[in-house]
């Protein structure tokens, strides 16, 4: 049972930072040296990945119908238009898709540690402050079908920082969107998509190294996953609705002031309390 309490919380964590642009495999990270689930080494690493895909299945469900090219209601130039969204959210996740194949376990054992991700989490908050105010008003991207194709592979070329723990996928793809000229509303929705085929490749790789380390799953292990998958749905499908209605009107200067603080308050707790 405490297991279980243990997974909710961690349901919990992910869904709300998988959206927001303050890392949730920083907080991931973060969250096990407080409270540890009781599994192996190498269900906790295949874990703290695919939980995400209760995430991506809130946006999936969110914005299905602006998903679906064989949606009957939408006219053949709206099927035309998605099919083109589509091929972009694919180029865009090429980049960081090589990255993560070759350095993947390189960089599971180098920079999965308090201070890396507490640098980029202080390192993004500035830069977040600091585009927010370099770029107000400047902004000529206001709809996601407006990125072009090569807005949508510098997005991707952005993400491959994400790939080291503390950036933030959807914060350092977001940065990069308002660096281009999109939006906040457009920059956070094209995040979004991508999230979709770039957390389940992710999914699967670190599923086929778990079933190929041959651990398997023990005790209430599946049970754990599940109970995490779930709960990161739910939770995510509030979270997606709240992020969107904020950018309309905020900036992410807010964010950038939290990461700056959770880092400081990271390398404080790891230097003179761990």
């Amino acid at each position: 049972m405490i297991e279980m309490l243990k997974a909710i919380l961690f349901g919990i964590v992910e869904g709300v930072t998988e959206w927001l642009p303050v890392s949730s495999t920083g907080h991931l990270i973060l969250l096990d040296e407080l409270v540890a689930l009781n599994v192996s080494p190498e269900f906790k690493s295949m874990f703290d990945v695919v939980i995400q895909l209760g995430a991506i299945l809130a946006v999936v469900v969110l914005y299905f119908h602006k998903l679906n090219p064989f949606s009957p209601q939408k006219s053949g130039e709206e099927k035309k238009q998605t099919w083109s969204l589509w091929a972009k959210v694919i180029l865009a996740i090429i980049p960081s898709g090589l990255v993560g194949v070759l350095f993947d376990d390189w960089m599971d054992a180098h920079l999965h540690t308090s201070t890396v991700v507490a640098a980029m989490l202080i390192l993004y908050g500035v830069a977040f402050i600091l585009v927010e105010k370099a770029y107000q008003g400047r902004l000529t991207i206001q709809n996601v079908n407006q990125i072009d194709y090569k807005t949508a592979l510098g997005i991707g070329l952005f993400q491959c920082l994400s790939l080291i723990p503390g950036t933030s996928r959807s914060g350092s793809t977001i940065l990069g969107g308002i660096l281009l000229g999109a939006g906040r509303a457009a920059a956070a929705e094209f995040s979004f998509f991508m999230a979709i085929p770039t957390m389940l490749g992710a999914s699967a790789i670190k599923l086929l190294k778990f079933f190929l380390s041959g651990v398997g799953f023990a005790g209430g292990e599946i049970s754990i996953l599940l109970i995490g998958c779930i709960v990161s749905f739910l939770v995510s499908l509030m979270v997606i609705r709240g992020l969107m209605s904020y950018v309309r009107q905020h900036s992410f200067s807010v964010f950038g002031v939290y990461r700056i603080a959770l880092g400081i308050l990271v390398l404080a707790y790891f230097a003179f309390v761990k």
